[in-house]
């Protein structure tokens, strides 16, 4: 019997984080540092396809960007296209909701910060 309490207490705990964890669709605020250390700011947009997968769309600055988007537990990354260029961003999904990350484009060197805030 104690054992069976024991394997009931690891099953949920291992379940809680999954149980707990927010959605990431909707709108948010975008505040971000460009490839040369200038900030910028906007929106995103996320739409769930799936539980892990989705479309970001980004207005920043005269600039639009879309891209496609996968979560895994508090990581969450998108690739996307502005204009021609391809990039690939990774955030950090926070307690909070927000999301801090890292991004870059293809063929440029180095990368620029980004935090989305929900709205």
């Amino acid at each position: 019997m104690r054992r069976i309490f024991l394997l009931a207490g690891v099953v949920m705990a291992l379940a809680s984080p999954a149980a707990m964890a927010q959605s990431i669709g909707g709108d948010y605020t975008v505040e971000g540092t460009n490839l040369d250390g200038s900030s910028y700011g906007g929106t995103a947009k996320i739409v769930l396809t799936s539980e892990t997968t989705c479309e970001i769309y980004w207005t920043t600055g005269p600039s639009t960007s879309e891209g496609i988007c996968m979560r895994n537990g508090n990581a969450f990354s998108a690739g996307y296209v502005m204009g021609e260029a391809i990039g690939l961003v990774i955030y950090q999904v926070m307690e909070d909701g927000s999301m801090e990350g890292l991004w870059t484009i293809a063929g440029q060197t180095g990368s620029g910060t980004e935090k989305l805030t929900p709205q």
